[in-house]
């Protein structure tokens, strides 16, 4: 009675082998999370669409997943019968039916692209969206940045910088953390960098004077003429020479654009040691022709 009662067990089960090879055949193993697949969409609800990506089961893509854009008509984004690309971002379900999205794939592709962007040193184009007292918000292809102030060009009236367009570097980019840190200034300084050569004349204003050197501004990068490539004779006090806001012209001896650092010099437009104390204003006024002479010079 006992060994018939156990051998009619599995008759009686409420979970039999056939239950069990039916769950198997309703379980697609070749469609897991993170997968990205290529599929139809066929039918079209309020609430989302119906995708067949060649399962057993139709997938099913969320309304709010379809585009990282908003999205009224979603005909406009999911075309019927057209074959496009998804990720699948739920296992599947009792039925063997995954959840896809179009939205996170895009924001994946937009990340890739940054990631591209920021490691060839490139800028992008950024659009104000929001204010707050470090900085501002940004829309940087339809995902979310911040540029904080110390990074802008305008620092002080914020407000107004809403809706407008800026060019941007990357400070900090990281996926995981879903950090986007911009700079307004990097991008000036980059794009100024890349009209800079060495041996090339060119013409600022003094902002600083230092015990070591002066400071001039070459359309908002800084410079440096250090005292040592003034003149070719020892000079005392820099403040005898230069004031601020004084526009001077030197040649460009150095420059690092990773470091953000550009050497000028005026002592290579000197005739004679001491010419930059005696004489400033007619090295200033013939710069062109003596930059030209210092840079065809053959070597010694």
């Amino acid at each position: 009675m006992n060994s018939e009662s156990k051998l009619s067990q599995p008759a009686n089960s409420s979970f039999t082998m056939d239950d069990f090879a039916k769950a198997l055949e309703v379980h697609d193993y070749q469609f897991q999370k993170g997968q990205v697949v290529r599929g139809k969409v066929f039918q079209l609800d309020p609430n989302g669409a119906y995708v067949d990506i060649g399962g057993k089961s139709s997938a099913f893509l969320p309304r709010e997943e379809a585009s990282l854009r908003a999205v009224t008509d979603l005909s406009e984004v999911l075309p019927l019968q057209e074959e496009l690309e998804f990720l699948i971002i739920r296992d599947q379900d009792a039925e063997g039916q995954v959840t896809l999205s179009r939205k996170q794939l895009e924001i994946q592709q937009v990340w890739e692209r940054l990631t591209e962007m920021n490691e060839g040193g490139q800028t992008v184009q950024v659009r104000v969206t929001g204010v707050n007292k470090g900085g501002v918000t940004v829309d940087i292809l339809s995902l979310r940045g911040f540029i904080p102030r110390s990074h802008l060009a305008e620092r002080d009236n914020l407000e107004a910088l809403k809706g407008q367009s800026l060019t941007v570097a990357f400070l900090e980019i990281n996926r995981n953390t879903n950090k986007l840190i911009l700079s307004q200034r990097l991008a000036t300084r980059s794009s100024s960098f890349s009209l800079l050569q060495l041996n090339q004349l060119v013409e600022g204003r003094v902002t600083g004077i230092k015990p070591f050197g002066i400071f001039v501004d070459l359309d908002g990068l800084s410079a440096l003429l250090h005292i040592k490539q003034v003149s070719q004779k020892y000079i005392e006090s820099l403040e005898k020479v230069f004031q601020i806001g004084q526009t001077i012209k030197a040649v460009i001896i150095d420059l690092d654009e990773g470091k953000g650092r550009v050497a000028i010099s005026t002592r290579v437009l000197e005739n004679f040691p001491g010419e930059m104390l005696e004489n400033f204003d007619e090295v200033m006024a013939s710069a062109e022709a003596r930059a030209n002479r210092a840079t065809n010079k053959p070597a010694e």
